[in-house]
């Protein structure tokens, strides 16, 4: 893997879970850390800088990216909601975090996509990111956008982007369709690290740990340099789930979506 010891990095969503340990991981691989959030969180030590800001304000995305060596997209909504509401943030608040990368010549954007935007597929298919995106509600749908997004600044401007699809990050599986999505901590952290590091100018992985029952293709991660170690099935055996319903599960009933609408 590529060095990453004082190379400058900007985490947006920081305060999340994800945004939280994966700071605190990079800080101990002596990375130059700019983390921000709208909501309040604390540096998680030296070398940490946060700076409070909202992804619709372009221009000073534009004063943070530069002199960064990369991003890290974490922010936005992070869950299905009404559809209004998600394509002002996560759709256009992924634009402007690309377009202030390219204005500010911070040479690659790391997406946090999501395994939602393949959530249709049934749980007897075994998906690979090259296949069509199938999202399994309308937060899903951002996210498809948001990996179109990185695909156009990749093609057209030239910013290296890679699209990661995070899977179900807990400490430990605690369902059906867990035990197949599992992301451990410690694998999200080393999926991060491949997408910052590797030569792959553009490309989109799953962020899935090497769980027996999984659904999802581990090869193009590992073309990255993404090699999980974890596996769901140290934590037991999965219960059965259905082959011939949606992999997103709950997330794919109509009611998921519709109860999140503006009324």
């Amino acid at each position: 893997m590529t060095t990453i010891a004082g190379t400058r990095w900007v985490v947006t969503g920081a305060a999340g879970n994800i945004g939280s340990a994966l700071r605190a991981a990079l800080l101990e691989l002596q990375v130059d850390l700019v983390s921000t959030d709208l909501r309040p969180t604390a540096p998680v030590g030296p070398g940490d800088s946060v700076v409070p800001l909202d992804l619709a304000d372009l221009e000073s995305l534009v004063d943070l990216f530069t002199g960064a060596d990369g991003i890290i997209h974490l922010g936005g909504i992070a869950d299905e909601a009404d559809f209004h509401d998600l394509a002002e943030v996560n759709i256009v608040g992924t634009y402007h975090v690309l377009e202030a990368a390219r204005r500010a010549g911070a040479p690659r954007v790391v997406f946090a996509s999501s395994n939602r935007v393949t959530g249709m597929y049934l749980a007897g298919d075994h998906v690979s990111a090259d296949m069509p995106p199938r999202p399994d509600g309308f937060y899903g749908v951002s996210k498809v956008a948001g990996e179109a997004l990185c695909r156009l600044y990749s093609d057209k401007f030239g910013l290296s982007t890679v699209s990661v699809r995070i899977g179900s990050y807990e400490t430990q599986p605690t369902s059906a369709r867990v035990h197949r999505t599992w992301l451990s901590p410690a694998d999200a952290v080393r999926a991060f690290l491949a997408a910052m590091t590797t030569a792959d100018a553009r490309t989109v992985f799953y962020a899935v740990s090497a769980n027996s029952d999984r659904w999802w293709s581990l090869d193009d991660g590992a073309a990255a340099g993404y090699l999980p170690e974890d596996d769901a099935a140290e934590w037991g055996g999965p219960e059965h789930f259905d082959p011939t319903l949606p992999q997103g599960g709950t997330y794919a009933t109509p009611a998921y979506s519709i109860d999140r609408m503006r009324r």
